[in-house]
């Protein structure tokens, strides 16, 4: 069978998927405990990718809420699976209709980079004015928190190397700072929040960034799965704190994502494209940690 499915179950036929840093992640099993969820001595999904774009083929009995001919887009983390021809998912689970103007390749890298950004905001208690400094903003998390930071009305400063400071301004940065001119911990400013969007920082060299009683978060678990310690043990002091996001992934929060790729909060970066043919080119791309926004498997080619 080819194409996207909906179960109770639907089948649908993908025309568009991505690599990013969960399937590579779980493809490489890295770091070791991960080989708890993908398979001690041998992978338990054999066919990754969590993100998808395409159209529904088929649906199963009793689904009522898609139609054979339905553009749908969506994340399928756990079950993965997007890196073929087609897909069966759950009529419940994390799919929703694409947007009218969106393309299928502009819809698949919609997802996965949004929901933890998304989550991100959720646990900082994200307020109009604050400042918010993003470490990581051009990778597809910290895009994604970029334009959702700008949405709510937040002061954002951006962090990244100085051939993509006019792509940050571009999401609406309103201030950026070069890391390969200055070392962005011994920035004189302050904020609200520091988010490292990409994991490469920790939280003892952020910490003077902080306003008293500021906030921390970052996207990886850190050396030593510190960044899930110290939200345990930061709370017990008067001051700066960590907390870390744990992204939700239901059909909700991909419908939500739609509406703000709809109404112009958020859109896509899309860094390269493969054929899916040449799936192995875009794992190596991702996992040398250089990519800017999403890599897009294109499927089926575009008319």
């Amino acid at each position: 069978m080819q194409g996207i499915a909906v179960r109770e179950t639907l089948p649908s036929r993908v025309h568009a998927t991505t690599v990013n840093r969960t399937d590579c992640a779980y493809r490489a099993a890295k770091p070791f405990f991960m080989r708890a969820l993908t398979g001690l001595t041998r992978p338990r999904r054999v066919v990754l990718g969590t993100e998808y774009a395409g159209v529904v083929e088929a649906v199963g009995d009793g689904v009522t809420s898609f139609g054979v001919g339905d553009r749908v887009f969506g994340y399928n983390e756990g079950e993965f699976g997007a890196h073929a021809e087609y897909l069966a998912v759950p009529q419940s689970g994390a799919i929703a209709a694409m947007p009218d103007a969106v393309t299928f390749e502009e819809a698949a890298p919609g997802t996965e980079g949004a929901h933890y950004a998304l989550a991100f905001l959720r646990v900082a208690g994200v307020r109009t004015g604050q400042d918010i400094l993003v470490h990581g903003a051009t990778g597809a998390i910290g895009s994604a928190a970029v334009q959702l930071l700008k949405h709510h009305g937040v002061t954002v400063t951006e962090v990244c190397d100085t051939a993509r400071v006019e792509l940050v301004k571009g999401l609406g940065a309103d201030r950026v700072v070069d890391y390969t001119v200055q070392d962005f911990t011994e920035d004189e400013q302050r904020y609200d929040t520091v988010f490292d969007a990409v994991g490469k920082s920790t939280f003892g060299r952020c910490r003077r960034l902080l306003k008293p009683g500021g906030l921390y978060l970052s996207s990886e678990l850190g050396p030593g799965l510190q960044n899930v310690l110290l939200p345990l043990v930061t709370p017990l002091f008067r001051g700066r704190k960590v907390k870390f996001p744990f992204p939700r992934q239901d059909q909700e929060i991909v419908q939500h994502i739609g509406e703000l790729i709809e109404t112009g909060g958020f859109r896509t970066v899309i860094d390269r494209r493969y054929p899916l043919e040449r799936i192995a080119d875009a794992y190596r791309y991702v996992e040398a940690g250089q990519k800017t926004g999403s890599v897009v498997i294109t499927v089926v080619p575009p008319n």
